[in-house]
Order: structure tokens, then sequence, then C-alpha cells
């Protein structure tokens, strides 16, 4: 298929897929307000979620490797997303049916383990803050050397750019085996068992609460609403980190 068709397909099938989960997320929390806004809640989760900094680095460094093999990849985000989504979707699941089945045994340790589960994740994120900030600033370095006429070779600039992200340089010897787009689909999986952001902690407690009140099936909806957002994001910053590398290609300080 051509370029342009391949882009119009896959987000195609990304706006169906938006739109579908949130018609039934409407007409299933129709008499539930307070519902529709925790669905919206999990929404906006998965679209902030998918531009952590493991995901762009993920997406980006595949689409420069493909790139670079003379392939035009528009589907890396796409099925990076997909895979991360699985384990995402089913993690909810048995993160909610957990919560509702031990809700009256462990309802004296739920507070404790709220404490816990927070201070680890926000411990957890600030040190991840703190290795994407050295990176900047190497980054920034470079950019600064060429700026003024210094020559920097290009493999330096490749090696700071795939530092972005703990689990992209834990799992950089996998990308060397990734040859098409659909290889991205098994790095999400990985990927996703790390649960190691806010966005996703955030979610399984989303559904735990929710499953109180509503059945086993509508459970479903908050994990597909934040697959579908995720999923949209993924796949655009893919598609824009193709024209991007297109237009960086032609003189290295763009990158």
């Amino acid at each position: 298929l051509g370029f342009r068709v391949r882009i119009v397909s896959i987000y195609s099938l990304l706006i169906f897929a938006n739109v579908s989960t949130w018609v039934w997320a409407l007409v299933e929390f129709a008499h539930q307000p307070v519902l529709i806004g925790t669905a919206v809640l999990a929404y906006s989760l998965g679209l902030r979620h998918a531009i952590d900094a493991d995901h762009i680095a993920a997406i980006d460094n595949v689409t420069r490797k493909l790139m670079q093999e003379g392939k035009r990849p528009v589907a890396v985000g796409f099925f990076f997303a997909l895979g991360h989504s699985t384990v995402v979707v089913l993690a909810s699941i048995t993160v909610a049916l957990t919560a509702n089945a031990l809700s009256d045994k462990l309802a004296s340790y739920r507070e404790i383990g709220g404490i816990i589960g927070t201070s680890t994740s926000a411990l957890f994120l600030f040190l991840i803050a703190v290795a994407n900030i050295i990176v900047l600033r190497g980054v920034y370095r470079a950019f600064r050397l060429v700026e003024r006429g210094d020559r920097v070779p290009e493999e330096d600039i490749d090696a700071l750019l795939q530092q972005r992200g703990w689990l992209a340089r834990m799992f950089r010897p996998l990308f060397r085996f990734v040859s098409r787009s659909w290889h991205l689909y098994p790095i999400g999986l990985l990927f996703a068992l790390g649960f190691e952001t806010a966005s996703e902690i955030s979610l399984f407690g989303l559904s735990a609460q929710a499953s109180n009140s509503i059945s086993n099936w509508s459970l479903l909806i908050f994990p597909a609403l934040f697959a579908a957002g995720m999923t949209l994001v993924d796949t655009t910053d893919g598609v824009l980190m193709l024209g991007a590398y297109g237009w960086a290609y032609r003189n290295p300080m763009r990158k």
C-alpha cells in the first residue's frame, strides 16, 4: 500500500476505535454522571501516558532504525501501544476483580497500602526525572558545540538520543531484532510489565474503586479508554518522528 493510504487506513481505525469506546461509555454510564467523569479521567491518563520518556524513546529509536534501512514505517507507535495496552487492560481487570473480592477482608489495610503505593510511585518517578535531566544536559551541551562550529560525530548524537527512558536503555539490545513495525508489539508488552508510571497505577485504582458499583463487563470501559487514548497519541508520535527524521537526515544538527 502507498504511504498516504497506510496513514489514512490506520487513522480511520483509530478514530473508529476511539469513537466506539466513548459511545460505549456514554451509553453504559448514561445515568451515572460520576462514572462519566471517571471515564474522562481514564482517557486523559492514556493520552498523558503516551508521552512518557520511554514511549517516545522506543518509538523514536525504532523509527530511526527502520528509516536507516530504507523503510517508511507508519505503524511503529501503533503496534507498540497495542502491546502495551494488552498488559494494561488485563492488569486493570485483575486488579478490579481482586479488589472487589477482597474489599471487605482487607478494608483495614487499604489506607496503609495506598500510602505505600503512592510513596513508592512518587520516588520512582523522581528518580526517572533525575536521569532524564542528566540526558537533557548532555544533549544541550552537544547542541551548543555544534552551534559554535565544532564537529560532533553523528554517532555521538544518536547515542545521546538513545539514552532517553530507563526501559528503553534496558531493552536496547532487543531493538536490533526489529525489522518490521509489528515487531514493536512484544516490546510494548515488555515495557508494560514495568508498571512504572503514576498513570497506570492511577488507572488500576480507578478500576478497583468502580468495581463495587458496576458490572464486571463495564469495568472494561476504563482500560479500553486508556488504551484508545494512548494508542492514538503513540501512533501520532511515530508518524511525526517519520516526518521529523526525514527532515533531519539532511543535516545532523537538526536531530
